[in-house]
């Protein structure tokens, strides 16, 4: 795991970042439906296919790369690493797994098979030990393909984008996904959640 440490007083975002630290603390959500048509029509499954491309998207953006170490360092991660849920239907309960990321997407798909195999029936908040710092989260509801979905994070402090995906629906020919991206305005202005969707969405159209 590498990263660098942000030097705030030279850091042209210094302004914002202690504003909506300090003064307003805020952090923001925004629900949008991804077409995920393509995805669907070459056979993809799904939640693997979406792990692999938001984690690549993510390492492709710094405002989605960063976090506030336990000593109070801001830094900036080279990479970041996918977490996950994994719902045990006979509790009712979830466990949350990783998979080391690999921009290789054959290579990604055997890992993330690997822990499932290994972890994927264990119960337990966190039964795959080792998770590393640098970590963004990924849940899922199929259950719903809902238009809304906000988090409440107490203290304002945590930085790393956190995504839930929900149920897709086919419409008109399409079919689409909502997906809320939660974020912290201190690092992350609307533009970069746009144009991270963006990114995102050209990824979705092109993954072969």
């Amino acid at each position: 795991m590498e990263y660098t440490v942000i030097d705030l007083a030279s850091w042209p975002r210094r302004e914002y970042f202690e504003h909506y630290m300090s003064d307003v603390p805020c952090t923001y959500s925004l629900t949008v439906r991804l077409d995920i048509t393509e995805l669907r029509r070459r056979g993809h499954r799904l939640f693997p296919a979406m792990l692999y491309l938001l984690t690549s998207a993510v390492n492709r953006h710094e405002q989605f790369r960063m976090a506030l170490r336990s000593g109070g360092e801001l830094v900036l991660y080279s990479s970041m690493t996918p977490c996950y849920t994994v719902f045990h239907p006979g509790t009712g309960t979830f466990s949350s797994l990783w998979t080391e990321y690999s921009p290789d997407y054959s290579v990604f798909l055997r890992r993330y098979a690997g822990d499932l195999e290994r972890y994927g029936e264990k119960e337990g908040f966190q039964p795959k030990p080792g998770a590393p710092e640098n970590c963004f989260t990924v849940s899922m509801l199929p259950w719903a393909s809902f238009e809304g979905f906000n988090l409440n994070t107490a203290g304002f402090s945590y930085l790393p984008p956190i995504f839930t995906l929900g149920k897709f629906r086919s419409e008109g020919g399409r079919v689409t996904l909502p997906i809320a991206v939660q974020v912290h305005h201190a690092v992350c202005d609307g533009f970069h959640v746009c144009r991270f969707l963006d990114d995102l969405q050209c990824g979705i159209n092109s993954l072969e």
